[in-house]
């Protein structure tokens, strides 16, 4: 193959191994590039790897799949090879494999579970993208550069492959899996065994479910449905509303921007979001405070924690529920998971629905004034640049963020 391979290796806590595995695959592939994303390591690992002649990414820690998206925005164009850091054997066969994504499947299986996490990434993908697979967990990958634009950025943690190879099967691209002598280190059925399955076996179903990229190109899961399922009746509907548009939105922006294009999904929460609070509270403050609250909130999800931390100060003022936000406020902030439309919305209903119960007549008007002005002013400007401008908003802003 004449494009030029690059190998992208994940790492975390890997020094006793990490040095042998590099420098396995710079004896294989002499003329790529190797490139080991830290995720997070307590030890030294970074050190031993970058002693062997890697180039090392030094990162948070946020998990597999983020890794990984990291290491190939850093590698030049060209072909990839994924490698786990316990790796022992030979992946030129791989490498040389016909396909677009090669999987390489273990000729010999030790250790390892019940094959619960296995089989549930095996028929997600064949329900998801349509292809029956051997290994659907294996991180042993060549990926052509039509795969690597199909796939990246992966999705977060342990679901990376899986929806990697989803994500080829809905390109068209060739899926093949290759038999080969390989090793790794065994996961035994022990405490810590079944706990890095459960983690792998939550990380692929989010992995398969709706996806958002943030705005540093992070690919991560939608989980505000979260705050719909456990908000009642009236914030399950709103947070489906919100669902709709995570999923088939457009490029329309703002209030304007819907009305002006016609049928949008936006022009559905617009007129459905309303229609929620007015059904829930049999009264037109109610519907302006739910629609305009769900509104407000979704204005200042834009970078992570930023909306539940404003949702947490208000719910505190109208005594809506706490216990999901903080709940889901330590993923958002270490960009793990994304609320979306649908948690912002539904968040933003909640504090609609509890002010209606909190304030009486005038002071529900007051609360429509403010947050009707909020919502011109974020038509006119961005809330966002206000917020990142002034020093104490600022610094509230940016707490606890990873």
């Amino acid at each position: 193959m004449d494009e030029p391979l690059t190998i992208l290796v994940a790492a975390r806590d890997e020094e006793q191994v990490i040095a042998g595995t590099i420098a396995s695959l710079r004896r294989s592939f002499p003329d790529a590039e190797v490139i080991v994303a830290d995720d997070g390591s307590r030890d030294r690992t970074a050190d031993a790897a970058e002693r062997v002649g890697a180039i090392v990414l030094r990162l948070p820690r946020r998990g597999k799949g983020q890794a990984l998206s990291a290491a190939e925005r850093a590698a030049p164009p060209g072909r990839l090879l994924l490698c786990d850091a316990d790796l022992s054997g030979d992946l030129t066969p791989l490498a040389n494999g016909d396909g677009d994504l090669v999987v390489a499947a273990f000729a010999e299986r030790v250790g390892g579970g019940f094959g619960i996490a296995k089989r549930v990434a095996r028929d997600l993908i064949d329900l998801l993208g349509g292809v029956r697979t051997r290994e659907p967990l294996s991180g042993q990958r060549s990926l052509s550069p039509s795969a690597r634009a199909a796939c990246f950025p992966l999705a977060a943690g342990f679901g990376c492959e899986v929806r990697m190879t989803i994500d080829a099967a809905r390109s068209q691209l060739e899926i093949r899996e290759l038999e080969l002598p390989l090793r790794h280190r065994v996961t035994r059925r022990d405490v810590g065994g079944f706990v890095h399955r459960a983690r792998q076996l939550r990380d692929v179903v989010y992995a398969c479910g709706p996806q958002a990229v943030n705005y540093r190109g992070l690919r991560l899961p939608l989980v505000g449905w979260k705050v719909g399922l456990a908000g009642g009746p009236a914030a399950a509907a709103i947070s489906a509303l919100g669902l709709a548009d995570d999923l088939w939105s457009g490029p329309e922006r703002g209030f304007l921007g819907h009305l002006r294009s016609g049928r949008t999904t936006g022009v559905l929460k617009l007129l459905g979001i309303p229609a929620v609070g007015f059904l829930a509270t049999r009264r037109l403050s109610g519907a302006l405070l739910v629609g305009l609250g769900a509104n407000a909130v979704n204005q200042l999800d834009t970078r992570p924690g930023r909306a539940l931390k404003a949702y947490l100060v208000a719910a505190a003022v109208v005594d809506a529920p706490l216990g999901i936000a903080v709940l889901l406020l330590p993923y958002d902030l270490r960009e793990m998971a994304m609320l979306g439309d649908a948690g912002s919305n539904a968040l933003g209903g909640l504090l609609g629905l509890n002010s209606v119960k909190r304030f009486a007549g005038r002071g529900r008007w007051v609360a429509i004034g403010a947050l009707a002005g909020l919502t011109l002013l974020g038509e006119r400007t961005s809330i966002g640049a206000w917020i990142e401008r002034t020093p104490t908003v600022s610094w509230l802003d940016r707490l606890g963020r990873a």
